[in-house]
């Protein structure tokens, strides 16, 4: 028989690393010239505002069905429109955006932290982290490029 405190013990480490979300520390900061930034690694020299929250960034993904309801969000123009909400910090928000512009998908992006309309509409979505993409009536958690690629163009 195997060892049954291995077994528990590699269960709880694979647990472990599967987790589905990351999160980290945000700042916000003004630049010399007055400019606000926002980001997890802000230069030495600079005062800081701690940002908290429960925005974190997903590292897997889940698409589940979007009902339209117009005491949630705008109306999208097309039914395979893209939505996404994001931040300026968020590295899959980032791959997300490279991959529709590469593809020539045409997307409206929204960034919760720039915009209240963004952050009302994510609330009312329930959003626990970035990025959310809305594609017709699926909503993605995180992002995959096959798994977008599949909805956008049909082959889910």
């Amino acid at each position: 028989m195997k060892n049954p405190s291995l077994i528990i013990t590699s269960l709880f480490l694979v647990l472990m690393m599967a987790s589905t979300v990351t999160q980290g520390d945000l700042y916000k900061w003004v630049d010399k010239d007055g400019k606000i930034h926002y980001g997890d690694s802000p230069p030495e020299n600079a005062k800081l505002k701690k940002i908290t929250g429960k925005v974190n960034s997903f590292s897997s993904v889940s698409v589940e069905p979007f009902v339209y309801d117009p005491n949630i969000i705008t109306r999208r123009k097309t039914s395979k429109s893209v939505v996404m909400y994001s931040t300026s910090w968020c590295g899959y928000c980032k791959k997300a955006a490279r991959h529709f512009r590469q593809k020539k998908i045409p997307f409206t992006e929204y960034d919760i932290e720039k915009s209240a309309k963004a952050a009302n509409e994510y609330k009312k979505l329930r959003g626990r982290g970035v990025p959310i993409i809305l594609i017709g009536d699926r909503r993605m958690n995180g992002f995959n490029a096959s798994t977008f690629d599949s909805i956008y163009y049909g082959n889910s």
